[in-house]
């Protein structure tokens, strides 16, 4: 955190800002400010408002009511092109670059500089050597952008605001797919960003990350500010509880637990992808009943791909799968699932729902053609809602009722129909693969909970997340996956933070 010595200028002001959107109130009377060279952070749970506030901020909605102020004026901004030419600039999440161009075309796309009828690629390069050198960014104009790696890709959408002369800078979930180190060393790029009068605004779930750059903390609920803090004057516990309502707990209760026989084998494993590219690569592992196995690495390095293999999405092109003695490779999901898996798909919404069933009807999906739900072949309506009114209650699932259509519950509860569907079956194996994606710290809690839940009973779990914290809070044994292969394969007590993120970035060291 920096220290400021006197309070500086407010550059940008949200005043008594308002958006409903139908039968939601996205943003209820925000008031919001930013100041010149600061890291202000907000945080919120899904729907607290946060990405409301920011769309307004950047023009790609407009406010019912309120203002925004941009320094001492108000703003009148119908589009991102306005928002960009009073200086703010956005990195979203998921970066907006086409990887078959360069860094120079991809910065200049839409801001063309043209000499003589043709594109001035010497001149943006110029430029962006220029703004690489002040703010210590350290990217080559003339690289393919595909070809970088993510750490280098979030640069190139830096330079891409400071190009269009941003003074104000939203980043969204900016470490969401960044190793240990590539996080650290965004974050000396956010301080040199400040340190030169560039204002940041920082949306993270990451609590950590706030109370360690951030110079102010806004917290949202139910689209409202509940409060401002300075990180010196709160802690992790304090701000869970403002974005959640209530007492959050925020490690994972874990005690030690002896494993089991051999559940879960997998050998010389490999598969392609869409594309037809090799993905998984010869990759061999083995789980154990009650041990939670967790394969870290950063996303796109055929952690999907091996998901689906395993599960019965994907057909791999060679290799063995076993899950308890039963040779399953390449079986369709429906002989896997009948095996003893559960599955907590990376794509709740593609793979583990149909968003137009009920939340009783999705209840069943693996057990629909079974007694007691199918009796001679018939559906019996009674026992799936009383499936369904047992699992909601048992699951915490909020929902009015058990009728409604999944699409139309949140993405936390969206998450924990699955899990009561998936943990509720007696199961010898859980392959959950990005099961806390996108949620709030409450229902993350949860869901880490359940997990550990099922491996106290003696369950073998395959975890995969992008999320180092989440698979060292989790996991007893972890393997880090790159390039599509196993690099690394040791026991959470023996490594580190810095030790994995190594790994995830390609150093190969060898392991004892």
């Amino acid at each position: 955190m920096t220290e400021k010595t006197t309070t500086p200028k407010v550059i940008l002001e949200v005043k008594g800002v308002s958006k409903q959107f139908p039968g939601v109130l996205a943003s209820d009377n925000v008031n919001f400010d930013l100041r010149e060279g600061e890291i202000h952070a907000l945080l919120g749970e899904n729907g607290a408002g946060k990405s409301t506030l920011m769309n307004l901020i950047y023009g790609l909605h407009r406010p019912d009511k309120g203002d925004i102020i941009v320094n001492e004026k108000i703003a009148s901004i119908h589009s991102p092109n306005d928002s960009i030419a009073l200086g703010i600039g956005m990195v979203h999440q998921h970066f907006m670059l086409i990887p078959v161009f360069t860094v120079a075309e991809n910065v200049m796309l839409g801001d063309e500089t043209v000499k003589r009828g043709s594109l001035d690629r010497a001149a943006v390069a110029a430029r962006i050597n220029e703004i690489s050198k002040q703010y210590g960014l350290d990217i080559d104009p003339n690289a393919i952008v595909g070809d970088l790696p993510v750490g280098l890709q979030q640069r190139v959408e830096i330079v891409k605001t400071l190009y269009r002369h941003a003074k104000i800078v939203i980043l969204d979930e900016p470490t969401a797919v960044l190793t240990p180190q590539e996080a650290e060393d965004l974050f000396r790029i956010m301080h040199d960003l400040t340190a030169r009068g560039v204002s940041i605004i920082f949306i993270t779930h990451k609590l950590k990350e706030v109370l360690a750059v951030a110079d102010r903390i806004t917290v949202m609920r139910a689209g409202r500010v509940i409060n401002t803090v300075n990180p010196a004057e709160t802690d992790s516990a304090q701000l869970a509880n403002m974005m959640v309502g209530r007492q959050v707990i925020l490690t994972v209760d874990k005690q030690d637990h002896e494993a089991t026989e051999e559940i879960l084998k997998v050998e010389g494993l490999s598969a392609r992808d869409q594309r037809d590219l090799e993905t998984v690569h010869n990759v061999s592992f083995s789980v154990r009943g009650g041990e939670v196995f967790g394969i870290a690495g950063v996303q796109g390095n055929g952690q999907t791909e091996l998901s689906e293999a395993l599960t019965g999405l994907r057909h791999p092109t060679s290799g063995k799968v076993t899950i308890a003695g039963k040779d399953l490779t390449g079986k369709p999901p429906r002989s896997i699932t009948e095996a003893g898996l559960a599955h907590i798909p990376e794509d709740r919404q593609r793979h583990g729902l149909v968003l137009s069933y009920s939340i009783t009807d999705n209840m069943a999906l693996c057990d629909y053609y079974r007694p007691p739900f199918s009796q001679h072949g018939v559906i019996q309506p009674k026992a799936l809602d009383e499936n369904a009114r047992k699992l909601i209650q048992a699951f915490d699932v909020r929902t009015p009722s058990a009728f409604v259509n999944a699409g139309k519950l949140s993405g936390g509860n969206q998450q924990k129909v699955i899990v009561a569907r998936e943990l509720s079956r007696p199961v010898k194996l859980v392959i959950a693969n990005q099961p806390t994606r996108g949620l709030d710290v409450g229902s993350i809690e949860y869901i880490h909970s359940e997990i550990i839940k099922m491996r106290d009973r003696g369950v073998a779990v395959l975890l995969i997340s992008a999320e180092l914290d989440e698979i060292m809070a989790l996991s007893d044994r972890i393997a880090v996956m790159y390039r599509g292969q196993i690099v690394a394969v040791v026991e959470t007590k023996n490594t580190t933070r810095e030790q994995l993120g190594l790994w995830m970035a390609g150093a190969h060291v060898e392991t004892a």
